[in-house]
């Protein structure tokens, strides 16, 4: 049987999510179209550093070009959107990446902003899968949920680790 992990395919997709940057970027298009520049000006950056990223995440299927548009000053602009598809999908070797850029977005909030919660627990194994489960049925019904018009964007990041004290 074939590694899946040396599939081309597979280790572009996982060269495209190496990046903070490229989640922050797959996150601020995921309820609304955004152009490059709106984008760069979210994360606080050069329009050039940010379009080799949309132009990564694109070619890897992760971001979606929208029809082009005229912007306020009659240039062509082109809105992106994320596809979604790094939803369930398992990549090898992003724990750290993931962490690194929840730290990035949380930095510029204050604490009444968050709502973080801490949680130790001593479960077997069986008691553990069925947490975890339960935990990942959660996520998936409000992932699969159409947003809310009315709503706020809002992120949820959980790890889930063998404490070691």
């Amino acid at each position: 049987m074939t590694d899946p992990t040396l599939d081309a395919d597979f280790q572009s997709r996982a060269r495209a999510l190496s990046s903070p940057v490229r989640f922050r970027i797959l996150r601020a298009c995921l309820h609304e179209s955004r152009t490059n520049k709106e984008i760069a000006e979210i994360l606080d950056m050069n329009p050039a550093t940010t379009l080799h990223h949309v132009r990564t995440l694109v070619a890897s299927g992760f971001l979606e070009a929208e029809e082009a548009r005229t912007g306020k000053r009659g240039a062509r602009e082109i809105p992106y959107r994320s596809t979604g598809a790094t939803w369930g999908k398992h990549v090898p070797h992003v724990s750290n990446v993931l962490i690194e850029t929840f730290v990035q977005e949380v930095e510029p909030l204050s604490h009444e902003e968050m709502d973080v919660w801490r949680l130790g627990v001593k479960l077997n194994d069986a008691e553990r899968q069925e947490m975890m489960s339960r935990v990942r049925e959660v996520f998936e019904d409000y992932a699969n949920r159409e947003p809310s018009p009315d709503g706020t964007a809002t992120s949820v990041f959980l790890a889930h680790y063998a404490d070691r004290s």
